[in-house]
């Protein structure tokens, strides 16, 4: 852009601005058309990309008739108006139909193929709309044909997108990658027959929860609401909660639990105080605000009020399904968050189900659920069986009359099992690193999706994350290809003119250079 206005303002003095800022833009717009101009349409096809194979196994277009109803656009109802004709002022109905209204939705194999990345790759919304518009492997994987060197989309499209789709439409993402290993044979069907389930924590966006932070939070929300709101509080006790959270810091720190004790009470006079003055003000509000102030009051009035010893206590004043969970370790004691379980194959470790447990649950009470589930997933694959036999630990005992459809085994019946049992039983502990795949490689450690269902959109996306990552390493395994370069390939054996895809080396050697044949390489040179 400098230099389009150097070279045309060579030799020239005394310019003006109005002319410098014409001649700036008329540079941008002249940059701008060159770079979308066809020299800049590079080609994306990767053929030998395990990423460009999956884009050619995975079934697009079940996903997309799958998901159509979701998107469809819904007829209105419409409305009475007032029209006029030659016999005055008649009403008339409109807005009815579909409208063809609103910007064109996004391609859904873009959307989905960013679902699939930003999991597989355990990126943010903003962050896989970034390294898309870097990466012409990702660009090839979404369906894009020529390179596109600008972001797809608005992260909070993705937002959107996954609030559209639900539960039941990412589990139809999870279930294409399992249909994905069947077709490329990567999985045998008959190894579906026996399968291992286990539990863990997905913990919530939160900070530690501690009693002086929540009340010094809670009361900060409230005095903020109150003034968007045009109530006029008595105190906001802004300086002297600032203060008494230091305080509290400090006294916790030091174990000097008795002061301790006296600022946490300080802080619940003053929450309470500033509840009780916004409850007295609150009829001046508007309708709308007098909504949203309820629902935090509410919240504040649980924090203000909840013991140590309590049951069902508030954890993070954004996050009121936030529990805390404890699954015994010695390193971290209590996750807070909710509990998921996962299915795996026994041999091949393929995600098969993937679920959340909102009220934490007993381990054994969450098993049938998760069978159901994988069943269903299952179920549209022709020729593959139902799960049968379950590998678990010590905490799915005393459920066998509740999943009397298949065999449990579990270590607490080592006595009653067969060899072949106990040798299966040796594979029971082949989740845990999965687990821990999925939680530091696909973004189960940390869920910052909103409330119940954001955390079970997140363990399902989670878990086809894994699995999209599980096939690209089949693909290598395998050595699988696409079928248009297989078929490159067989033209170029066959003497026949080169696939555009796979051109012959012969087409870029000067017409001075030697061919191979002759020229003497290695030994043939010695032999000389």
């Amino acid at each position: 852009m400098t230099f389009a206005k150097g070279l045309l303002c060579n030799g020239k003095t005394g310019v003006s601005t109005a002319l410098n800022a014409v001649l700036e833009l008329y540079a941008g717009k002249l940059a701008r058309t060159v770079l979308r101009g066809p020299c800049y349409r590079k080609a994306v096809g990767l053929p030998n990309h395990p990423l460009a194979v999956l884009a050619t196994r995975i079934p697009w277009a079940s996903i997309e008739a799958a998901l159509a109803p979701v998107f469809e656009r819904r007829a209105r109802e419409g409305r009475l108006s007032e029209g006029v004709d030659l016999f005055g002022v008649v009403p008339e109905l409109v807005g009815v139909g579909v409208s063809s209204a609103g910007r064109p939705r996004l391609p859904c194999r873009l959307m989905v193929g960013l679902l699939y990345l930003k999991h597989a790759y355990n990126e943010s919304d903003e962050s896989v709309c970034e390294r898309w518009a870097e990466n012409n492997y990702w660009q090839y994987f979404c369906g894009e044909e020529y390179f596109q060197p600008r972001p797809p989309c608005d992260p909070t499209n993705l937002v959107r997108f996954r609030q559209a789709l639900g539960e039941a439409g990412v589990e139809e993402l999870l279930a294409t990658t399992i249909a994905a290993a069947v077709q490329m044979k990567a999985v045998a069907p008959v190894e579906f027959e026996r399968v291992i389930v286990d539990t863990t924590v997905q913990e919530k966006a939160i900070a530690y929860p501690t009693d002086s932070r929540l009340l010094e939070v809670a009361r900060a929300k409230l005095v903020q609401l109150a003034q968007h709101a045009g109530l006029a509080l008595k105190q906001t006790y802004e300086r002297e909660g600032k203060s008494l959270r230091r305080r509290a810091g400090g006294y916790a720190h030091a174990k000097q639990f008795k002061r301790l004790r006296r600022v946490l009470k300080r802080q619940r006079t003053v929450l309470g105080r500033l509840l009780r003055d916004i409850e007295r003000k609150l009829p001046g509000a508007t309708r709308e605000r007098q909504a949203q102030l309820r629902v935090w009051l509410e919240r504040a009035w649980r924090i203000c009020r909840q013991r140590p010893k309590d049951k069902g206590k508030l954890y993070a004043l954004h996050a009121p399904e936030v529990e805390c969970i404890g699954k015994g370790k010695a390193r971290q004691p209590y996750e807070f968050g909710v509990k998921v379980s996962l299915a795996i194959t026994e041999k091949q470790g393929l995600i098969i189900g993937a679920r959340a447990f909102p009220g934490n649950p007993y381990d054994g009470h969450t098993l049938a659920e998760q069978l159901e589930q994988s069943s269903i997933l299952l179920q549209d694959l022709p020729g593959t069986p139902k799960p049968k036999t379950v590998l678990v630990d010590l905490g799915f005992r005393g459920v066998d009359a509740e999943v009397s459809s298949v065999h449990l085994i579990h270590r607490g019946k080592h006595k009653t099992l067969t060899n072949s049992q106990r040798r299966w039983l040796k594979r029971r502990q082949a989740i845990e690193p999965i687990i821990g795949h999925v939680k530091h490689d696909h973004g189960m450690q940390r869920c910052r999706l909103k409330g119940q269902t954001g955390d079970a959109l997140h363990a399902v996306l989670c878990a086809a994350g894994y699995n999209l990552r599980w096939l690209l390493r089949a693909i290598v395994r395998l050595g699988l290809t696409p079928v248009f370069f297989i078929l490159a390939r067989l033209h170029w054996l066959v003497n026949v003119t080169p696939h555009p895809l796979t051109p012959h080396r012969d087409h870029f050697r000067p017409a001075n250079f030697p061919s191979p044949t002759d020229r003497t390489f290695g030994f043939a040179r010695h032999a000389k």
